[in-house]
This record gives C-alpha cells, structure tokens and sequence, in this order.
C-alpha cells in the first residue's frame, strides 16, 4: 500500500560523525543520488539502512518509504481514511508526500530510491546483531495497530519480549507498537541470542552504552544512543 521500505531517515547535524558512529558498528555506507542539495549519507547492513540528513527533518526518525508512481496512489489512500499532512508533486521536483500514524509518527513517500542498493547480502549482520524491527510507542496499541493494518502491514503475534508489544510485518520492514512509557521515543531493535558477547566486544573497542530502558538485564541488553540520537536498543533473544 505504500511501497517498499527505503531507509530510517535521521537529521544528522554532524553527519561524518554519525557516519563514523555506524562504520564502528559494522554498517556500510551506500552510495547517494543526488536527490538533495545537502549533504546526506546512507549506512545500511544489508536489512536496515538509515538515512543521516544534514538538514532538518519534519521529524527524526523519519520512515521512508519508496512508491512509485506517486501521485496515483495517494488518492486511494485518502479513501482509506488516511490524511496526507503534504504532499509535493510535479515534473519539475522530486515527487514526494507525507502521513502521520497514530501518536505523531510520520511516514514519508517517495516516487524513486535516493541511493543504491546496499552490496550487502540480507542476510548479514551488523556487529549489533539481527535487525528485527521498529520500536514505536504510542498511547493506543490497538488503533495503531489497525491504522498499520491500513497501510498494508500484516499483525504478528503479541509478544512479551523485550517487553509487551504487538509487531506489524510487511515483505520489507517490521513495526513493533509499544505502550507510551515502555520506551520514550522510538528505538531500532535488534537481537541475538550471543548479544552479551557482542555487548561485551562492542564494550572493549570503547563503544558507550546507557541503562537500557524498564526493567531489562543491563547484562543481557543495552541501549546505545547515536550522535544524531537515534536509540539503537541491543537485546538477547532465544
């Protein structure tokens, strides 16, 4: 319904910083088109690939979506009851539209990719681990939940681990939705069952983690916080 998942899109003042940041967690960076006149650089692990924009964003993080042929679907998606905050379209600029979900996410559409695909293989890993979803907080899970189900997003099971959530899935990125005080802001989850061991490398090389977030295992889960302040949440899984 609103196409295939392109990046994670974070305003990153300092973007050789963030850059650096990620290129120390094993992310690759991609090659960028030149879809905007600022600098902008893509690092990805061959599954997630986040956007770090040098210009504010209207939110950050920002989830970026690809949809060709813009302009043809954004009607059948007002029917559906969803409201297109804006919406920029024409021959002359790159075509592009935006919609808010439940709790202030905004989703961001965009005709065509702004980089190359990643040389990585989907299944490779970071050294964070398995990127498994989008952690995202909102007051009423069960109407996000169905607002999701209306961008074409299929339910998963509710799962208790790290914490209770209900995930969304689609054939390119996954949501998990959380009540408003399990986290914060939104976090990048990812997990593995040997991420202690991972915690603890990332730990020798001189990587800084913060108290993860409830009640979790500082032992067997950890919460890093990017330059730009995206929350990257490591946990161990089965």
């Amino acid at each position: 319904m609103i196409g295939r998942f392109l990046e994670i899109s974070v305003h990153a003042p300092e973007v050789l910083a963030s850059l650096e940041f990620y290129e120390q967690l094993g992310f690759s960076q991609a090659s960028t088109g030149e879809a905007g006149s600022y600098p902008y650089a893509v690092v990805s692990d061959g599954r997630l690939s986040i956007g770090l924009h040098q210009r504010e964003l209207q939110q950050s993080p920002l989830l970026s979506f690809v949809l060709p042929d813009l302009h043809e679907h954004l009607d059948a998606l007002e029917g559906l009851g969803i409201e297109i905050l804006d919406r920029r379209l024409g021959s002359d600029v790159f075509n592009e539209a935006t919609l808010a979900t439940p709790g202030g996410q905004l989703v961001r559409l965009l005709e065509a990719r702004t980089f190359s695909p990643s040389d990585r293989g989907p299944g490779e890993t970071s050294r964070l681990g398995w990127f498994e979803e989008f952690m995202l907080p909102v007051t009423d899970v069960k109407a996000a939940e169905r607002f999701w189900e209306r961008l074409g997003f299929v339910p998963a099971e509710e799962s208790k681990e790290p914490f209770p959530h209900i995930g969304l899935t689609s054939d390119s990125f996954d949501v998990a939705l959380v009540a408003t005080g399990t986290l914060t802001r939104p976090a990048l989850l990812f997990t593995d069952s040997a991420m202690p061991a991972r915690i603890r490398a990332l730990a020798d090389k001189g990587v800084e983690f913060v108290r993860p977030p409830g009640k979790l295992d500082p032992s067997q889960h950890a919460l890093l916080v990017a330059p730009e302040g995206t929350q990257l949440l490591l946990t161990t899984a089965e």
